[in-house]
């Protein structure tokens, strides 16, 4: 956020842990990146839960985002139906500048 700031981009901040995605809304950041790029396995949850995304379907990877959305990597920007994850200036300021 403080990027954004510093850029004089606007945006609307959501907080996933007072205010969840739905299940629409997740199942659209998947379908337009893959359950592999939307989930942080990097994450505290991740490592707190020991889970090993080989023994995982998509669909239970879809629902551990669904139940745990701190899972979900960000952060996320929309901006109509461009979707990214993920936080590297120079990719965010690319997808930004491609929007326009």
């Amino acid at each position: 956020m403080k990027w954004l700031e510093e850029q004089d981009v606007e945006f609307t901040f959501q907080d996933v842990k007072k205010d969840p995605l739905t299940e629409e809304q997740i199942l659209d950041l998947v379908k337009k990146l893959s359950i592999k790029t939307v989930l942080n396995k990097k994450g505290t949850k991740w490592r707190s839960l020991q889970l090993n995304d080989d023994d995982l379907s998509d669909q239970d990877l879809f629902e551990l985002l669904v139940e745990h959305q701190t899972m979900i990597k960000r952060p996320v920007l929309i901006h109509g139906e461009a979707v990214m994850v993920g936080f590297d200036p120079e990719g965010v300021e690319a997808f930004l500048d491609n929007q326009g």
